[in-house]
């Protein structure tokens, strides 16, 4: 019987990416449609995948699939080969990173979930395939320069601090669930106004805009595939590039350079700096912005506490692992626009 899950530590797959040195392309893709049994198609797609030496994050559920994957350049075009000829995937629009690395993910995980994203919408209630507009990059600066225009970032707070699209509207909040709410509830005295919204690779605004189109939105658009293919698109064409600063991803890498500009600060000592990282301390492992003068000082940590307990013994590190629990955290010092 073939091995469908991944079971070796993770400490020494990235250690073992590390020193490997196989080109790669960092690649996202997603697609709502129909999968009658996610179960009997995540073992599919994981046996071949790792045949294909594919390594990343894919999220599979009944609309459809979600996926944020590198794959080794040799074996690129047999990957696209495969995916295109799975039914409902054919050419499926692949985002291919801004900037490319080799260490954006070390392992192979495949999960089935009830949504390929958490929305908190019962999509029994509206119809999702109504979506609006898309939106190219030519189209989406020209659109964003009428008056008459709303922009808003459908992503958390701690995307959207290192770099937003300018004149954005920036809801400051942890979970997509929660921003579908407050842009509802921001925006429902301009439902005649053209309603713009843009997030990583489109996937989330593919669901937000038929929403707010349900809502009673008249005009509304989005950005197709996100700020990925925005700023790749604006360097091929050489036209304005309206993003300022990083583009959060959800990987190793954490952010790709779209701008020069520099436009969040470090959590600790606020000099300019706009590249996340984790607490050392694997009982607080939250998700901050430390400049590299700060990394030292603090030794990775966000805190004094926490540089104090990763020098306690691996025993009581674990104690304190337990009474702090797994949770995912994230930073809610305020953040420094420009």
């Amino acid at each position: 019987m073939k091995r469908l899950y991944n079971f070796t530590d993770r400490r020494i797959l990235k250690a073992k990416m590390a020193q490997d040195a196989t080109p790669r392309t960092t690649i996202s893709f997603y697609k709502y449609f129909s999968i009658e049994s996610p179960e009997v198609f995540r073992d599919f797609l994981f046996e071949k995948f790792s045949e294909l030496k594919v390594l990343g994050r894919i999220y599979v559920a009944q609309e459809g699939i979600n996926a944020q994957i590198s794959v080794p350049d040799h074996y690129f075009e047999n990957f696209k080969l495969f995916l295109y000829n799975i039914e409902g995937l054919n050419q499926v629009r692949l985002n291919t990173a801004v900037a490319n690395q080799n260490n954006s993910f070390y392992m192979l995980k495949i999960k089935v979930r009830k949504k390929i994203v958490a929305d908190g919408l019962d999509d029994s209630s509206f119809n999702p395939a109504d979506t609006g507009k898309l939106l190219n990059a030519e189209e989406f600066n020209q659109l964003t320069d009428d008056p008459n225009t709303i922009l808003v970032d459908m992503r958390n707070h701690y995307e959207s601090e290192v770099g937003h699209f300018e004149g954005a509207i920036l809801p400051d909040v942890d979970t997509f669930r929660e921003e579908l709410q407050i842009a509802e509830d921001l925006l429902r005295d301009n439902k005649d106004k053209n309603l713009v919204m843009y997030c990583t690779g489109g996937i989330r605004c593919e669901k937000a805009s038929a929403y707010m189109k349900h809502k009673g939105f008249k005009n509304v658009y989005h950005l197709e595939g996100g700020i990925i293919k925005y700023a790749r698109d604006v360097k091929a064409a050489g036209i304005k590039n309206k993003f300022k600063g990083v583009n959060f991803v959800f990987d190793e890498r954490l952010a790709e350079r779209v701008s020069d500009e520099v436009i969040a600060r470090c959590h600790q000592c606020e000099s300019p700096f706009d590249i996340h990282t984790n607490c050392a301390n694997l009982g607080c492992h939250i998700l901050f912005i430390q400049c590299d003068a700060c990394k030292t000082k603090f030794e990775n940590c966000c805190s004094s506490a926490c540089q104090e307990t990763i020098h306690l013994s691996e025993k009581e590190q674990k104690e304190y692992r337990k009474l702090k629990g797994g949770a995912r955290n994230v930073f809610k010092k305020g953040r420094f626009n420009p």
